[in-house]
Parts: structure tokens; C-alpha cells; sequence
């Protein structure tokens, strides 16, 4: 029986409180599907429900699960971004875990052997850069390729009220971190994307991806969503996920953004900064950053504004970068190989160099911001 979650979100203006029923709550939608199937798995901790995971679930409900696939930081959520993960047995149900992330990043013939269908459970954060929906379409393409059914079960979006940023030059930036031409917020459930991904013909192979989506129940994008599991170690609170889009980009950057601190993703800064009204000291800690960026540094710079947690974002935030590209005083030295790739192009870093205004380079977004729209609308499930 499907069971409705309540996510009481107070610290909302006007004090929200959204009921929003997750797709892997809607049993009564997909157990049919599962029926006399050899099932996969692919999930992490996001994938629970009444306090219950998703494969626990299904096991207790009597269905064969012979094995699961992790996203990058592991099927239990513990390793940092980054760090390679290996294939093991997951202590709880002995079930093997296949690691979908480091070299292998798509499912081998040889690893669906024996799967009728792959059930998908991963709570997404919206971004482009966030992993998950680069193991959402390595997942879809192997699928595809041996005839195996995928069930996307959807999950909310924080960041799926609006789209904003560059949109990804697939020509020169393809990666990882960014996989197809969608702008840096996308404004879509993992569920929507999926369907984007299956409809845009962006899997290299010839053959169909059949895909089911189980939607969200009560679910509207104006609405807030408070993450019962937090997606990944260093996204702790609502705060930093809502700060994240900006943040990130700072990664491709000498900047630290508080990993290696207990408020990663909630401030950001850098040894011998002259401006900001905040230090912080980026330390190793077990499980979020064995070897945080400036480790053992003094940095001084800003902390995410408290805002963040009392409404809904509604465009990318490049004040951080901007404000850190001012400060430092070695600009040629500022942006790394890696910005673009989190970017989706190299003209951002090429703007922000020349001194273009936030205006100026948000106007330079939006004629790709357009296009996109048009592609986006055509498989959006929700208002």
C-alpha cells in the first residue's frame, strides 16, 4: 500500500507544508511491473521511504533482487566525492554492489546477466554537474542495449522551479559532470529527465530504452521539499543544497567552499583573502573530505546567507564566484581545466576575465535558456 510522507517545511516563508507522495511510495503503481522479474537496483541511502529502504522493501515484499548498482559515494552514501568506490556486498542484505562509479561507469553485459528490469531510486539535487543523472543515462544506454525494462521511480527536485546558466557545449565539455546540451539547473525531476533523455535520442545505441516512470503524488514545483536523507556528505542541509548550484562552480577554482568543515557547501573563501566577514579552517574529516582543498588554511571569506532556508531559489547564484574572482589576486591563475567542464563551456571564465557584468552574462545565457524550454516542456509531469 502506497504510503503518503509529510514534509512539514516551517522554516518556508508563509510556513509551507508540502504532502508529497515519492514514486517508490506508490507501490500499487510499480509492484505489478515487478511482478515474476529478476529485479536490479539502483540506489544509494536517498532510497527509502517511511523510513524504509527501497530494497528492504521490495525483499520483504517476497522480489527477487540479485544484486544493486551504486552512484558515485557508495550504495550506503559514506564515501566522499571522488573517491573511488569498490564493488562489495552490502553488510545489511549481502547483496552484491556494483560500483557505478570511477572507471566503471556503465553496467557490462556481463553485470545484467540474468536482470529482467532495473528499478532507478535516487534522490537528485537539479544540478548538472550532480552525478546521478550521468548514472541515470549509462544506466538507460545498457538497458537499452540488452532489452531490459527501467523504472525510474521520481523523487522532487529542490532547484526544478526555474532553469539559469550556460547550457552545455556538448562539442567541447562532454564529461562525467555534464553529459548532455541542458543548461547548469535544469528544472526537471530525475523521472522528467529520464523521459528527456529516452525522447532526445541522446543513448548511443540504435535500440529503445522501456521506461516507466512512477510519478510524484502532491507534488508542484512551487512547493518546498525538505530531503528526509541528505544525497551526499557534504550536502547536510537545505541550505547548502539550495546554495549549491553557485558554489560548486567554485570547485574549477582555487576557492574552498567549506569542505572539510562541518558547514560544507555553506560558505566559501581562501587563504589571504582581504574581504568577508568569515574564517573557517578546512580540516580532514572521515567520511566528507580526507583532504579537503586549503587543508590546514586559514581562509577568510562568506558564509551563505540564512535567506537560502526561507525561500525558494529562483536563479543561479554567481555572486559567490564573482565576488572570489575579484578578491584573488592571481587572476590567471584563478580558473582551472576543470571550470569549464562544470560550466558546460569555456566562455564563462572567458567573460568573467574580460570584466562582463553579472547582467551581461546572464543576457548571453538566455537564447540557450530559450531553446532548451522548448525541449524541456515536452516531458515535464508536474505544474
Amino acid at each position: 500500500m502506497a504510503v503518503a510522507i509529510l514534509f512539514c517545511l516551517s522554516f518556508f516563508c508563509g510556513k509551507v507544508c508540502a504532502q508529497v507522495e515519492v514514486g517508490a511510495s506508490r507501490t500499487e503503481l510499480y509492484f505489478p511491473i515487478l511482478k515474476d522479474k529478476t529485479i536490479a537496483v539502483v540506489s544509494n541511502q536517498t532510497g527509502e521511504f517511511a523510513g524504509v529502504h527501497l530494497v528492504d522493501t521490495l525483499l520483504s515484499a517476497g522480489f527477487p533482487i540479485i544484486k544493486v548498482f551504486s552512484p558515485e559515494h557508495g550504495f550506503r552514501g559514506q564515501a566522499e566525492a571522488g573517491k573511488k568506490v569498490d564493488n562489495q556486498f552490502d553488510e545489511k542484505t549481502g547483496l552484491p554492489v556494483i560500483s557505478l562509479y570511477g572507471k566503471h561507469r556503465k553496467p557490462t553485459p556481463e553485470d545484467l546477466k540474468g536482470i529482467d528490469l532495473v528499478v532507478f531510486d535516487l534522490q537528485d539535487v537539479g544540478v548538472r554537474f550532480y552525478t546521478y543523472i550521468s548514472t541515470l543515462h549509462y544506466v538507460m544506454e545498457a538497458c537499452a542495449e540488452q532489452g531490459i525494462p527501467v523504472v525510474v521511480l521520481d523523487r522532487p527536485n529542490p532547484h526544478a522551479g526555474y532553469i539559469d546558466g550556460p547550457v552545455l557545449d556538448t562539442a567541447c565539455c562532454r564529461s562525467f559532470v555534464g553529459m548532455h546540451p541542458v543548461p547548469l539547473v535544469y528544472g526537471m525531476t530525475i523521472g522528467e529527465y529520464a523521459r528527456m533523455i529516452a525522447g532526445e535520442g541522446w543513448l548511443k545505441t540504435q535500440k529503445t530504452c522501456t521506461l516507466h516512470v512512477i510519478p510524484l503524488q502532491g507534488y508542484t514545483r512551487a512547493e518546498a521539499y525538505d530531503f528526509p536523507v541528505w544525497p551526499s556528505p557534504n550536502l547536510r542541509s537545505m541550505k547548502a543544497i539550495y546554495a549549491y548550484p553557485g558554489l560548486c562552480l567554485l570547485e574549477g577554482t582555487p576557492v574552498s567552499m567549506g569542505r572539510g568543515t562541518w558547514q560544507p557547501f555553506e560558505c566559501y573563501g581562501f587563504e589571504g583573502c582581504e574581504e568577508g566577514d568569515y574564517t573557517f579552517t578546512p580540516r580532514p574529516i572521515e567520511g566528507l573530505s580526507a583532504h579537503p582543498p586549503l587543508q590546514d588554511k586559514l581562509c577568510r571569506g562568506w558564509l551563505v546567507s540564512d535567506s537560502l532556508t526561507r525561500q525558494l531559489p529562483h536563479q543561479l547564484d554567481l555572486q559567490p564566484l564573482l565576488r572570489m574572482y575579484r578578491n584573488y589576486p592571481d587572476k590567471a591563475r584563478f580558473f582551472t581545466s576543470f571550470f569549464s567542464k562544470l560550466a558546460g563551456s569555456p566562455r564563462l571564465a572567458e567573460q568573467i576575465g574580460q570584466g562582463a557584468s553579472e547582467e551581461e552574462i546572464r543576457a548571453s545565457w538566455q537564447k540557450g535558456l530559450k531553446e532548451f524550454e522548448k525541449t524541456r516542456q515536452k516531458y515535464l509531469l508536474y505544474k
